[in-house]
């Protein structure tokens, strides 16, 4: 039998139900309630923008950054690349302009991993010197 849980906006009194196998472990459920919460909320306040060009700015916001979630979650970085490309050039910044901050990223740092926090390897989008 499927469960599911609702949460609603005080503010607008919006409600989202998710329903599905919830997995039995308590941090999980937790982090379900939470997400399902926090789309509420965004969707709320969306759909209370009052004027419609921000309201569907708004939308395309949420949309590249749940598909830039759910392809980073999947480990899909030619996804995440083309996602961030994207939304790069819809602000105006060439694949030129990516590349030429890319390479002074490079020149800056150099190839060590420790300069960026991370681990191993240069990072996902920049290609290893050899």
């Amino acid at each position: 039998m499927p469960e599911q849980y609702v949460a609603s906006d005080k503010r607008t009194g919006m409600e989202v139900a998710v329903t599905g196998e919830f997995p039995p472990h308590h941090d999980d459920r937790i982090r379900i309630a939470r997400t399902t919460t926090l789309f509420t909320r965004l969707m709320s306040t969306i759909l209370s923008t009052e004027n419609e060009s921000q309201r569907r700015q708004g939308f395309i916001a949420v949309e590249t950054q749940l598909e830039l979630a759910d392809a980073l979650i999947r480990e899909d970085m030619a996804e995440v690349q083309r996602l961030l490309r994207d939304t790069m050039e819809k602000m105006g910044i060439s694949q030129e302009q990516l590349e030429e901050m890319a390479r002074r990223i490079i020149e800056q740092f150099g190839d060590d991993p420790e300069a960026f926090g991370s681990g191993p390897g240069p990072g996902p989008g920049i290609p290893p010197r050899d």
